[in-house]
């Protein structure tokens, strides 16, 4: 007989663990009639706990599932399963538990089971962290019985004095019993106001919390001392589910773990696979039969149904159930949205002027009138003929949709857009900071990574032969030189990768169009533009999709060379390197079809080539802004339809999946265990994690890029903005609500970082779109033909004044077409887009005066255009108040009545202590009517009446 020695002496027993029985044993054995024995005390614990959202009593809630892979013994003896220290029916929840198999012999002929290392070391780590957990007044539950072979949960309850301790902590501001009754309209604004909630609640949610409040509880950060402020009737209601959990994470955060070195909480551990995941429970199921009314089902059928898309969404309940970080992302969501609707009236305005304006254009009128007879010059070297210029009538007429007068209306239209946007949205998010109770709050340092300590630690024991004393470590911008030397060149090189393929493309479209150029067909020939323009477009939407995941897990792993303190930090961090990286991968082909296609060509007889053998591509007779048109609304549709919509279902769905058959093969279940129902944790375990709001906000922010920078050439952008963001907010919501785990509710004010890069967005858009109108478009030529050059007073021979003549005679030998009768006629002159002197001027083929009079009327309008609309919008930032007055007179009312409240309690506390001093006058009268005799033979009596305020 001999003793296992692996468990002899474990931390948990020193410490006196009184909540949990930790099962650490795997390989001893177990007897299987103890768990006959406890499940036969039920008919159904299942049912008693909820199927997992409570303890096995049935009275203690689960705020929190800790997951862990253990490994059975090979001589498959089992581990007792759902152990549970606070047996109601016979134990005290503060009474010691042996450690199961204490003392346990082996037989010496039984062999004892091979253990890895690995895992003796993360179950002590895990044992040892508990322990501390239950230190920290934590209740924990352990099960290991459950369909999901090889994993073990810990269940966490937070009694009531750990809530109450954590909730001072953290300065949570909580419902006191004082009410007051909310400033209410007046006058004609009243009846305005119920006007339009008639109208509007047929669109508004069915919840309690969507209703319009009259009344408000006073909120004040909870304090033990003051309990009898708060309204305590109902203590299981007082803390909701994500106020708990909260609490929880925030003790499972700097709850420490001496065994793992540097670990510092649960973040580490998980990073070091000490546990698997841990995660809150949602609230239950969401469908199916008999299901209990529960926030998740109500969100589910309100809020993350198809069938609701047209109602506005229930705020509230989002942040009750999720948390404010959360229910800021969707509040700010669904102002976007809204802002979107007027923005799509006005383009689809715009657009149906250009339509209804086309057959009355002048310009695509000469250009389609095959009477003019004018000869265009080949688009290619030899292989391409000569062409007319009335061939290109059809783009010519669709570029004026979106190149007319309107566009520049629209243009500023959508810069005083971006700005009401943008004050409309911070008094949105004061009126939401005053519902929730954010007012007054400050976010506090959070803990330091689980990696930072680990740099600490490191850089602590090379220097500890030098320094005694190594708690004031930390890392300098010297420990992380080369991790900011990486970034710098790992981002360039990824910037210098997105030119290299904007670069490969134009090779693409330069060869593919003198190759279609040679077809024998005139229908192929005159579609050459259209099918290079659209083939090119797609390759760049697959590549931007799939370098989009690389810059993303790139960006990722560039933030964590960099060794960020704080969480913060480092999502920050991470929301710049990605949004930088997307930015240009995003519009790094629009800008180049914008600003530098068909700028940079040369002229016939002196082209720019690459690499000697292409030539520079040129913009349509029309115009670049019809090209720039077609890129921008593929790529912006593809983007949503492919990336956003397509991967958000089908991506979680197959991991889904995937982990489905991953357990399916791990498991082999009988039929009775297989027909059992599911609890709680097992359900949420196989959801989702949630990996954060960053890819969320990236998504929209770059579709706002797309609605904002090039708007002036697609002014349907928004209206196809709006109807994917329809979609988008009910997409997000079903993957909240029955995709991913319930995610730890955090506390915010605002929507921090991505307020700045919108601003910064708004800003860019104003210049970007003054350089489109100036430059890309023909805008400025048309007006200073019409002013300075047009006889009649009309754009008629606008046409023939932006083309240059050129000799065909001139050609660099090896250049001029091969068929140069293709026409059916000689061409002697062949015409080009460009302000340059003709062939028969002295200075042939330079730059003419036109060309200097129409630079300097683009770059005053875009000096103009630019200061204009930036004093505009910084006009609409000034007038608009950012803190709607009614909210600042709310915030002012609770303050005065806060203070009023003190005032009664102290108050009260002095007329308590009046009348203490009132008793006591009266008691020391009543000693001192005693007789002489009396009072000497009674002194300690005497002595007693006059200690009797000091005893109270």
């Amino acid at each position: 007989m001999r003793v296992n020695k692996k468990y002899s002496c474990l931390p948990a027993e020193e410490k006196g663990i009184h909540i949990i029985n930790i099962r650490a044993i795997e390989d001893i054995g177990y007897d299987q009639h103890e768990s006959t024995l406890l499940n036969s005390l039920s008919k159904n614990p299942d049912a008693d706990c909820k199927y997992g959202l409570y303890f096995r009593d049935g009275k203690r809630k689960v705020d929190y599932i800790l997951v862990y892979h253990y490994k059975k013994s090979s001589a498959g003896r089992t581990l007792a399963r759902r152990v549970h220290h606070n047996d109601s029916n016979a134990r005290s929840t503060k009474q010691d538990q042996p450690l199961p198999g204490k003392g346990v012999q082996l037989e010496m002929g039984e062999s004892e089971p091979h253990m890895d290392y690995h895992e003796d070391d993360k179950r002590f780590r895990r044992e040892e962290y508990e322990g501390n957990l239950v230190e920290a007044g934590l209740e924990l539950e352990r099960d290991e019985d459950t369909k999901i072979h090889g994993i073990g949960f810990v269940k966490i309850h937070a009694p009531w004095n750990v809530l109450c301790r954590e909730a001072e902590f953290l300065k949570l501001k909580m419902p006191t019993k004082k009410m007051y009754q909310i400033n209410q309209t007046h006058g004609l604004l009243k009846k305005i106001n119920s006007v339009i909630q008639k109208i509007t609640e047929p669109i508004q949610p069915k919840v309690a919390e969507h209703k319009p409040q009259t009344v408000k509880r006073l909120s004040y950060p909870f304090s033990r001392e003051k309990q009898h402020l708060f309204d305590l009737s109902d203590r299981d209601s007082f803390f909701d589910s994500k106020t708990r959990s909260t609490i929880v994470y925030e003790i499972l955060k700097r709850t420490t773990c001496t065994k793992a070195k540097y670990s510092m909480g649960i973040t580490s551990l998980l990073a070091n696979g000490v546990y698997s995941a841990a995660y809150p429970l949602h609230d239950g199921d969401y469908e199916g039969e008999n299901i209990e009314p529960n926030d998740r089902k109500l969100l589910c059928e309100e809020w993350a149904s198809y069938g609701v898309f047209y109602k506005y969404q229930p705020i509230d309940l989002v942040r009750k159930y999720f948390g404010e970080k959360i229910g800021l992302y969707f509040a700010w969501l669904g102002v976007y949205t809204q802002m979107l609707i007027p923005a799509s009236i006005v383009g689809i305005i715009v657009f149906l002027y250009g339509c209804a304006t086309v057959d009355e254009n002048i310009p695509s009128m000469e250009m389609c009138d095959q009477r003019n007879n004018i000869t265009m010059c080949p688009l290619c070297d030899r292989t391409c003929s000569y062409w007319k210029m009335s061939s290109a009538c059809a783009t010519a007429r669709a570029s004026h949709l979106f190149d007319n007068p309107a566009t520049v209306f629209f243009s500023v239209f959508m810069a005083l857009w971006a700005a009401t946007f943008m004050e409309h949205w911070k008094r949105k998010q004061m009126r939401l900071n005053y519902r929730w109770d954010l007012t007054g709050f400050e976010e506090e340092e959070d803990h330091p990574r689980a990696e930072y300590e680990a740099k600490v630690l490191e850089k602590s024991l090379r220097k500890e032969h030098k320094h005694k004393e190594t708690d004031k470590e930390k890392l300098t911008w010297k420990d992380r030189f080369p991790a900011y030397l990486t970034n710098f060149v790992g981002i360039i090189f990824m910037v210098g990768l997105t030119f290299a393929i904007v670069f490969g493309v134009i090779i693409y479209r330069i060869s593919t169009a003198a190759a279609l150029a040679i077809s024998s067909t005139p229908s192929g020939r005159s579609s050459v533009r259209v099918t290079v323009t659209a083939t090119a477009v797609i390759i760049n939407l697959v590549v931007i999709i799939i370098l989009d995941e690389v810059y993303g897990c790139i960006a990722r792993w560039l933030t964590q060379i960099e060794v960020p303190k704080t969480d913060k930090n480092f999502e920050e961090r991470l929301i710049f390197k990605a949004f930088l990286l997307k930015f240009v991968n995003a519009y790094t082909p629009i800008f180049y079809v914008a600003f530098f296609k068909g700028r940079f060509v040369g002229r016939p007889g002196d082209y720019v080539y690459i690499f000697h053998s292409f030539r520079m591509e040129e913009c349509a007779p029309g115009g670049c802004l019809m090209e720039l048109c077609i890129q921008l609304s593929i790529i912006m549709l593809g983007k949503q339809l492919i990336q956003n919509n397509l991967f958000e279902i089908g991506i979680p769905k197959m991991k889904k999946f995937i982990r489905y058959m991953k357990l399916k093969r791990r498991r082999s279940l009988d039929h009775e265990e297989h027909m059992k129902k599911k609890q709680r944790y097992e359900v949420d375990y196989n959801l989702e994690p949630f990996a954060g709001l960053t890819p969320e906000y990236m998504e929209m922010i770059i579709q706002f890029g797309f609605v904002t920078l090039f708007v002036a050439s697609f002014p349907l952008a928004p209206l196809f903005a709006l109807l994917n963001n329809i979609i988008e907010i009910r997409l997000d919501a079903k993957k909240f609500v029955t995709e991913l785990r319930r995610p730890v509710a955090v506390r915010a004010k605002d929507i921090g970082i991505w307020y700045n890069i919108l601003r910064g967005i708004g800003k860019l858009a104003v210049i970007i779109n003054a350089f489109v109108i100036s430059f890309t478009s023909d805008f400025i030529p048309r007006l200073v033909y019409l002013y300075m050059y047009s006889e009649n007073g009309t754009m008629h021979g606008f046409v023939n004044h932006t083309l240059s003549s050129f000799n065909v005679s001139d050609f660099q030998a090896g250049t001029a077409p091969n068929d140069p009768m293709d026409l059916g006629y000689e061409v002697q002159i062949c015409r080009y887009k460009d302000y340059r002197e003709p062939p028969w001027s002295e200075n042939k083929y330079d730059i003419s005066k036109d060309f200097w009079a129409v630079l300097a009327a683009r770059l005053a309008f875009v000096i103009v255009f630019q200061n204009l609309v930036m004093f505009m919008s910084d006009f609409v930032d000034w007038i608009i108040p950012d803190i709607p007055k009614d909210i600042s007179q709310q915030i002012h009312k609770e303050k005065v009545l806060m203070v009023e409240v003190f005032m009664r309690e102290e108050q009260g506390k002095l007329q308590m202590l009046e009348t203490w001093k009132d008793k006591d006058k009266k008691k020391g009268e009543n000693c001192n009517n005693h007789s002489p005799r009396l009072s000497r033979s009674h002194s300690g009596s005497l002595s007693s009446c006059h200690s009797y305020p000091l005893d109270v």
